[in-house]
């Protein structure tokens, strides 16, 4: 195993995300314009992104012009501005105020709500009434507050507090809810802005301790052998900067504190030219509604992405652990709330990996035997939010498909049972330990460039056909497709029994059969709201209610629920860009795909859970002439006789 250390260049194209002296620059130029005080926190600070044309019709050595954008909270104006700021030419563009928002909450945030809610004297008693005298052991995670209704909220920056106890520094303290305690803090004054009690009710009596210096109840395996992931000659790709070139694969990449990772310009090379098929990847939204109706857990509705910021809660990766073989690490570059320049070392993953085996024929007549294996290329970052930790694989396959693979693990969200002893809505995963039931949603913005701007999407349902002369055994079925010519139409949920999927063809490219080049999203798991349409997350987060939407690009439409979803009301988002009801047919659009996750819980999601798996493709549809992986060479094995024609090896 090998880690290769980030290479640092120059800028050298227009999507390179901003370096540290640019971020500095930046926020030293603001700061300094405008004469903001200590008061002012920098929530955000990311690339500009040029626009389409700049970007697509950039040759190397052109002059890049660099420009930050920024979202700024003053705390004690309780304003919010968003700025535009030429590292280039050394001024600020634009300086504009953002009235009636509140942006996502920041990670200092997190760590001085803790500390007000173990400063308050009300907190302290309620701890003494159950025993608590070391408030150093309680645990404060802080929710974003939501939206509902209620009056005494209205304008303040909230988070809502809601505590767990360790026995100990290094304990699992979420086997210990303080489900009564609910603390409301605000977060630009940094006071308590309401506490509500509920009730002292009695602890679990089992511990959840899962690491070998914690728990003396694990005998842990001693049969499992190694297994070495080694590449002798280094692994197939070459960086530069945030361009990657592997195999017939052309990918740039960003990182933003809100999104995570991000794709950009993803073209595969086909007939000695690389075509295009994405422009702009990433994730838009995710939103994770929760089912228990009782005071503790009924306002608990988490936009991890917008109200909290995927990207900033990214993990610092370890060899071995998260990534294995020959690894490139990438950091990421943001700042802190007071605009210092944050790194998160190794904070993206890009390795290569087997994957079986990518086509085969046994012609049983000669005994010939050809096979070929499969290799993907994945690019990837682990993030925790609370007490859950999601990973984010973007692969990419010599076939020409994609895949977007989130990965699902973590601590449950706990609590503790009333008087009744059960609850309706969540399972008993640990004596008097409950764990409610969940959904996780994940909305990807997939800006598409399939042989060019102008794309359009087709809904394909497959139909059995009637029985009748041509069908006398009733077994023939056959595809209807339909292509979208609004917005309004291209709402659309998920068939089974139709096997209902969407393709994303450019109608002014012809394959070799004289049919629009096209890619399909292919699903995997999925599931829809159960939550009604009367509720604060189906207001605030009207996308839940389908699978696919199809908007006409707009640079300024970027997320599902809006750019500030943060105790927003609702109606932003996907439900506002799509009353424009705007032509979407052979037009420079943007496809948005939700896919969901719906989580019973069960005991052995605990102490820590096993990963869950969801993912969704983009998989070619006559967008190549044949099988693009025809030209793998054949497998070489010290082994076996994989590269004579005969095989064994096919896993």
């Amino acid at each position: 195993m090998q880690v290769h250390d980030q290479v640092v260049n120059a800028v050298n194209h227009p999507l390179e995300p901003l370096t540290a002296e640019e971020i500095k620059s930046a926020v030293a130029i603001l700061r300094t314009e405008k004469n903001l005080n200590e008061k002012a926190r920098f929530v955000t600070v990311v690339l500009k992104e040029p626009d389409k044309e700049t970007v697509l019709n950039y040759q190397t050595g052109d002059s890049i012009t660099r420009e930050a954008f920024m979202i700024i909270l003053d705390n004690e104006s309780e304003k919010t501005y968003e700025a535009i700021v030429s590292v280039t030419e050394n001024k600020v563009v634009s300086w504009e105020y953002i009235p009636d928002v509140q942006p996502g909450v920041m990670l200092d945030e997190f760590e001085e709500c803790e500390q007000v809610v173990k400063n308050s004297p009300e907190f302290q008693e309620a701890l003494l009434k159950r025993g608590i005298t070391n408030p150093d052991l309680v645990m404060v995670d802080p929710w974003s507050a939501g939206n509902f209704g209620i009056k005494e909220d209205e304008g303040k920056r909230l988070a809502r507090a809601i505590c767990w106890v360790r026995k100990f520094p290094n304990d699992n303290g979420y086997a210990y809810p303080l489900t009564g305690i609910v603390v409301y803090v605000d977060l630009n004054k940094m006071e308590v802005h309401r506490f509500e009690d509920h009730g002292v009710r009695p602890m679990p009596p089992t511990d959840a301790n899962y690491t070998p210096e914690t728990s003396d109840s694990i005998t842990f395996r001693t049969d499992l052998k190694p297994l070495e992931i080694t590449q002798p000659e280094g692994p197939s790709f070459e960086v530069d900067g945030h361009f990657i070139k592997w195999q017939k694969w052309n990918i740039r990449f960003g990182f933003t504190p809100r999104e995570g990772l991000v794709l950009y310009t993803v073209g595969y090379e086909d007939k000695g030219k690389v075509r295009p098929i994405l422009y702009r990847a990433s994730l838009s939204e995710m939103v994770v509604p929760y089912a228990d109706a009782s005071f503790a857990h009924n306002s608990q509705n988490a936009f991890d992405a917008g109200e909290y910021g995927m990207g900033q809660l990214a993990n610092s990766l370890e060899l071995g652990c998260d990534c294995l073989g020959e690894i490139h690490y990438f950091d990421a570059l943001m700042t802190d709330s007071r605009g210092n320049v944050r790194k998160i070392p190794n904070a993206i993953c890009l390795h290569e990996e087997d994957y079986g085996v990518a086509w085969k024929h046994t012609d049983w007549r000669t005994e010939q035997v050809e096979v070929r294996r499969s290799r993907r290329l994945v690019l990837s970052f682990f993030c925790t939010v609370g007490n859950y930790d999601y990973g984010f694989y973007w692969s990419f396959y010599q076939d020409g498909t994609m895949e977007m693979e989130v990965k699902l693990t973590g601590m449950l969200n706990t609590g503790t049972f009333d008087e009744s002893g059960m609850s309706k809505y969540g399972t008993e995963i640990a004596p008097q330990l409950n764990a409610a039931y969940h959904q996780h949603f994940f909305n990807f913005r997939l800006d598409t460039m399939l042989d060019g701007i102008n794309n359009s999407v087709v809904e394909i349902n497959t139909l059995p056909e009637k029985k009748g002369e041509d069908n006398p055994y009733s077994n023939a079925f056959y595809i209807d497709t339909k292509t979208f010519k609004t917005e309004q139409e291209a709402q659309r949920i998920m068939d089974l029994a139709s096997q209902r999927t969407w393709k994303i063809i450019n109608p002014n490219s012809l394959n070799a059969v004289g049919k629009p080049v096209g890619y399909k999203i292919m699903p995997g798991e999925n599931c829809l709201p159960f939550a009604s349409e009367e509720a604060s997350v189906m207001k605030r987060a009207g996308f839940l209610s389908k699978h696919l939407f199809v908007t006409k690009y707009d640079e300024k439409e970027m997320h599902a629920t809006g750019s500030y979803p943060n105790q927003h009301k609702g109606g932003d988002g996907l439900p506002k860009y799509i009353s424009a009801n705007r032509n979407i047919e052979n037009e420079d659009i943007v496809v948005w795909y939700t896919m969901g996750h719906h989580h019973i819980t069960r005991p052995e999601d605990w102490p820590v859970m096993p990963t869950a798996y969801i993912n969704f493709q983009l998989k070619p549809v006559g967008f190549f002439d044949r099988n693009p992986a025809l030209d793998l060479p054949r497998p070489v094995s010290k082994a076996s006789s994989c590269s004579s024609g005969g095989s064994s090896c096919h896993n």
